[in-house]
């Protein structure tokens, strides 16, 4: 792992294998790949920065070829098309056929006795290599999807748990131009050189027009169903600069020019609102249009350790813990304290007011 302060070379070499991240806190996240075999140098396990540990099972197209072929016999039905081979290249890139099939919670240093019997979430995949299917750890099915015969990976329909399905339909250039939903709203797009139409099943329609190409392009423009319009201008770069309502008021944005974080904001009556942050993007001022202003700091791990209100109340932020961003007390103006506890995976365990009385929350293996 390299130290901190170690600089990597620009480009990385080809043969850097990724096998751990570790954040501002020491917190490491470890990837551990798998060594030889058909997955040799797969990721097939993950380790959290609270040390849990997941296994990914990973799955060949033959492997699910054969396993569908298999539940068709066992079905008594006949087996469907599912070839044992997928195309090594594709419109989105080089593929080789392995698909994430389940992942299991193999070790918790909380629960190490109390692990769960199947897969935290398993993945269904159609013959072609697309997602077909999600099901949780109680098996159940929460999402479904169903691809276009002809152009492999475009979704024409998806559904949630207990939700109707969403079909879509596309022109010749891959464009969405009917959203059908059975139960609600539907819509059609119409696309022109420079806007969109928008049509629900009430027959209501908005016009969204753009300018700008590829990822530069944004709506300057979007003429709403009740008649009115709304306008927005952007910079070179893609940045919000103004918006003006239905009434022709224009709001003023004045993006920083290398981090984009938006340094003032001026409001149609030319009132006007100032931020600063800190080098590593904080909010450490505003000051509002009246001129009160409120302020932050933080502590070199980058976690607030103090807010002072527009009215100078300051409350401070304290850790017992250097490799948590979450706080175990606060303190506020008039010295009333609160403390929280917390477990190793961010969950809330205890809270005591500035009273004493004290909440207790019991959480399951699951988090729940």
């Amino acid at each position: 792992m390299p130290e901190a302060d170690e600089v990597l070379p620009a480009p990385l070499p080809p043969y850097r294998v990724l096998t751990g991240l570790v954040d501002r806190f020491g917190r490491t996240q470890t990837f551990h790949h798998e060594a030889a075999g058909e997955f040799s140098g797969e990721i097939t396990g993950v380790t959290d920065g609270a040390g849990r540990h997941f296994r990914l099972v990973l799955t060949t197209q033959a492997q699910r070829a054969e396993e569908a072929r298999q539940q068709a016999i066992s079905g008594g039905t006949e087996p469907s098309a599912f070839p044992d081979t997928l195309p090594g290249y594709t419109e989105y890139g080089r593929d080789n056929g392995i698909r994430l099939s389940a992942v299991w919670l193999t070790h918790d240093p909380e629960y190490p006795e109390n692990l769960p019997a199947a897969p935290l979430v398993r993945y269904g995949w159609t013959p072609r290599g697309e997602l077909a299917a999600v099901y949780d750890r109680s098996n159940t099915q929460v999402r479904s999807f169903t691809y276009d015969d002809k152009y492999r990976g475009r979704m024409v329909a998806h559904r949630h748990t207990s939700r109707p399905e969403i079909r879509y339909r596309y022109d010749s250039d891959g464009r969405v131009t009917e959203q059908l939903n059975p139960a609600g709203l539907s819509y059609t797009y119409q696309y022109e050189k420079d806007h969109i139409t928008i049509t629900d099943s009430l027959d209501r329609r908005e016009v969204l027009h753009t300018q700008g190409e590829a990822g530069l392009k944004r709506v300057v423009k979007k003429e709403h169903a009740d008649g009115s319009v709304t306008q927005s201008q952007f910079d070179a770069v893609g940045r919000l600069r103004t918006q003006t309502d239905a009434a022709g008021r224009t709001t003023e944005y004045s993006p920083d020019v290398v981090t984009g974080l938006i340094t003032r904001i001026t409001t149609p009556d030319g009132r006007a609102s100032a931020f600063y942050y800190n080098h590593h993007s904080q909010l450490t001022s505003a000051t509002g249009p009246d001129g009160l202003e409120i302020r932050r700091e933080y502590d070199e791990l980058g976690r607030l350790i103090q807010e002072t209100a527009p009215d100078g109340d300051i409350t401070r932020y304290r850790y017992d813990n250097p490799h948590s961003d979450l706080p175990c007390a606060t303190e506020d103006a008039t010295g009333s304290r609160k403390t929280m506890t917390w477990s190793r995976y961010g969950q809330l365990l205890s809270f005591t007011d500035c009273s004493g009385y004290v909440t207790v929350m019991t959480m399951t293996a699951s988090g729940r």
